[in-house]
C-alpha cells in the first residue's frame, strides 16, 4: 500500500464557493441566482426566490404557466447536473434550481392571493424536507441531473395536489 503525501482536497469556504458560482452563468442558475448561497437552509431560500419569479408569473394564462415549468424542469436537469459536476458533488444543497421547479409545479392553477402562495412554501417544503415514498426512493436511487430534479418535481406534484383540494374546499 502506498500513502500519498497529497492532502485531500479541501472544502472551498463560503466566500470562495460564492466567487466560484457568481462567476459561472450554470451556477448563477443552479444556485437560484445567489439564494442557494445561504449558509443555512439553501433549499428554504431558493424556495423563496422561486416565490419571488412565481409573482412575475402568475398572471400567465394556465396554458404559458405550465409551458414554462416545463422549460424550468427539462432545463434544469442539464442545468443542475452540469452544475454538481463542475463542482464534484452531487446534489450540492446550493444547487436550488429543483426547488425552483418543484415550486412551480405546487402552484399550477393555485387561487391568487398571498394565503395561497404561503400554503404552497409550506406544503413544498414540508415534501421537500420529509422526502416521504416515492420521494426519498427517487431522491435515493436517481442519479444526475434527472435525479437532483426529480425529487422536488414530485414533491411539486404532491404539493399541487394538496393545493388543489384545499383550493376547492376553501377558495
Amino acid at each position: 500500500m502506498t500513502h500519498s503525501n497529497t492532502p485531500a482536497p479541501q472544502k472551498p469556504t463560503q466566500a470562495e464557493l460564492a466567487s466560484m458560482v457568481m462567476r459561472n452563468p450554470i451556477h448563477i442558475l443552479a444556485f437560484g441566482f445567489g439564494s442557494g448561497l445561504a449558509p443555512f437552509a439553501p433549499g428554504t431560500f431558493g424556495t423563496v426566490a422561486a416565490v419571488l419569479l412565481y409573482l412575475m408569473f402568475q398572471s400567465l394564462d394556465v396554458v404559458t404557466y405550465c409551458l414554462l415549468t416545463a422549460v424550468v424542469c427539462v432545463v434544469g436537469i442539464w442545468i443542475c447536473g452540469r452544475s454538481s459536476e463542475m463542482l464534484g458533488v452531487h446534489d450540492h444543497s446550493g444547487i436550488v434550481w429543483d426547488e425552483f421547479a418543484g415550486y412551480f409545479i405546487t402552484m399550477i392553477a393555485a387561487p391568487a392571493g398571498w394565503v395561497w402562495i404561503i400554503i404552497g412554501f409550506a406544503l413544498f417544503r414540508l415534501f421537500d424536507i420529509l422526502k416521504p415514498w416515492p420521494i426519498k426512493w427517487v431522491d435515493q436511487k436517481v442519479h444526475g441531473g434527472l435525479g437532483i430534479m426529480l425529487d422536488d418535481i414530485l414533491a411539486g406534484f404532491i404539493s399541487l395536489a394538496i393545493l388543489q383540494v384545499l383550493a376547492y374546499f376553501f377558495a
